[in-house]
């Protein structure tokens, strides 16, 4: 990550142009909670790319919403019992249906889709609500009765709720903060379904610069709109006369040590109280390569009514003691270990790189992935499905069974951004070789710039092959991925050179892995991925 973006006053949208949280939870009735054994928790909660948090707390279940770009599904909905220990249940948007760039057809979605949205629960018709505005051109709603889904889509509105925070009052009015520097408030018909008015209610000093990242919230009858000034700084503003203010706007953070060591500044997330009435801010932290990771910090509340974050000797801790809740009703899936692709759908852990072409994949004994582009540059290739990197280091081993590739065909195992390499198979007349290519890249604006040099390869034997990346995404300085491989699943051969991973905030995304399989010739080849592992040292 370029440090220095923590001390600019650029807002995403600026950067693109020049290239409820909790009220539901707070509806809920108090109950005390049931003290655990003391214990403490460590930051970042999870160490995996999940930005611009909503969180809530539903009964004795917390969900929180991230911001997830160009990937399908989108919006992924995470789940935890404690704050600490989270999994991922679903997707509020099951499909970019936005237009035909997020079907990488004749566009590319890069950068856009998926931005600061909102989660919410509505009590009164035991209701989640996600909304989220796309390409600043419009607003969309979606709605489900179980927060894993199904979700469908609600409605569209045509003002376009950038970074919206979402509220569900106590008498039930639906109403939306949202803005960049000039802060409004809309409220939303009872259905939820069109807009009833909107007004500006602040705009934001000069002194202080850019603020975003809306999250709208209800405490003891007052109204609070939580804003991020990206990315070094959190600010709130309350307001005793109504939701439409007027706002007093106070400072939350700035420049605040993280508990990452090289990342950046604690910020642009959600507050939420707990069972027993404690509070908590769930952040976000700058960690580039790997992206923008969760860390969970106490709030205490001034007598006249301002949240304070609770310091570890001047910073956001390290650690904290856990939350004291009910005991959880069961554990929570890991983020990592071994998907043998079973059943008949993928887990919420994958992400497509656009929206797939659901014709050309399958699992149930393993992924198939059927060639879905004629194409030499990954990042137009259809049917590339993608997991987040675990921190700060973490392998991915796929096997791969290569029998039914095609002449053309590139397959493999990549560690997937704007600058990318990967490890697998180039199928041309009739011989397979297994290869390291690096050198993908795209520009500031997500062109593509360079579709990759092969730098090794080996010989293949056989049909079936291991392949492994490994990957550094400690923040601070570039860092290493590795690429190896396996004839049997034991014995490892390293292929090729380091592949340095850009540590660059403009992609917004982290690295990931990412599995793929496209043609340069003609459509009718196949891969099976048999299983998928994501280890830890």
């Amino acid at each position: 990550m370029d440090m220095s973006w923590t001390h600019q006053d650029l807002s995403r949208r600026h950067a693109l142009a020049a290239a409820t949280g909790l009220a539901a939870g707070a509806l809920l009735p108090t109950a005390r909670a049931s003290a655990r054994a003391a214990a403490t928790f460590t930051n970042p909660v999870i160490w995996q790319d999940f930005a611009d948090i909503d969180v809530i707390r539903v009964g004795d279940t917390y969900y929180a919403s991230a911001s997830t770009m160009h990937y399908s599904p989108g919006a992924p909905v995470l789940r935890s019992y404690d704050l600490v220990n989270w999994e991922i249940a679903g997707h509020s948007v099951p499909t970019l249906d936005f237009g035909a760039k997020y079907d990488l057809n004749g566009a590319r979605g890069y950068v856009r889709g998926i931005w600061a949205s909102s989660l919410a629960y509505r009590p009164s018709n035991r209701t989640f609500y996600w909304l989220g505005q796309i390409d600043f051109a419009r607003t969309y709603v979606y709605t489900a009765t179980a927060a894993e889904g199904p979700w469908n889509w609600l409605t569209t509105i045509s003002t376009p709720y950038y970074d919206a925070g979402l509220l569900v009052d106590t008498d039930d009015t639906l109403y939306v903060a949202y803005g960049n520097t000039t802060i409004s408030v809309a409220q939303l018909s009872p259905d939820g379904r069109s807009q009833v008015r909107t007004q500006q209610v602040f705009t934001t000093p000069s002194s202080v610069g850019t603020l975003e990242g809306s999250r709208f919230y209800k405490i003891n009858g007052q109204y609070y709109i939580f804003l991020t000034r990206p990315a070094n700084g959190q600010y709130i503003l309350k307001s005793s006369a109504g939701p439409f203010g007027p706002y007093t706007l106070r400072q939350v953070l700035l420049d605040l040590p993280g508990p990452i060591p090289g990342g950046g500044v604690p910020h642009q997330g959600g507050l939420v109280q707990t069972q027993s009435g404690a509070w908590y801010y769930l952040a976000f932290v700058d960690a580039y390569p790997g992206g923008r990771m969760p860390a969970l910090a106490p709030v205490t509340w001034t007598s006249d009514g301002w949240p304070v974050v609770q310091l570890v000797n001047g910073a956001w801790g390290t650690s904290y003691p856990s939350p004291a809740v009910p005991t959880p009703p069961r554990q929570v899936t890991p983020m990592t270990g071994v998907d043998t692709f079973d059943g008949t759908t993928l887990k919420p852990r994958w992400e497509w790189n656009h929206n797939p072409d659901n014709t050309k994949w399958a699992v149930g004994n393993g992924l198939t992935l059927r060639t879905a582009t004629v194409t030499n540059d990954l990042y137009w290739a259809r049917n590339t499905l993608t997991h987040r990197i675990q921190g700060p280091t973490s392998t991915a081993t796929a096997v791969l069974d290569h029998s039914a590739m095609r002449d053309g065909d590139r397959a493999g195992l990549a560690l997937l951004r704007d600058s990318s390499a990967w490890i697998g198979l180039k199928r041309d007349g009739g011989t397979t070789r297994l290869v390291m290519v690096n050198g993908l890249t795209m520009d500031g604006n997500w062109n593509t710039t360079g579709t990759g040099t092969e730098v090794a390869s080996a010989p293949v034997q056989g049909t079936r092959i291991w392949l492994r990346a490994s990957a550094d995404i400690r923040p601070g300085s570039a860092r290493p991925g590795t690429f190896s491989y396996s004839t049997d699943g034991t014995t490892f051969t390293r292929l090729g050179p380091a592949f340095s991973m850009g540590n660059d905030w403009r992609f917004f995304m982290g690295y990931r892995f990412a599995l793929f399989n496209h043609a340069t010739q003609a459509l009718g080849g196949a891969v099976r991925i048999t299983r998928f592992d994501l280890s830890t040292p």
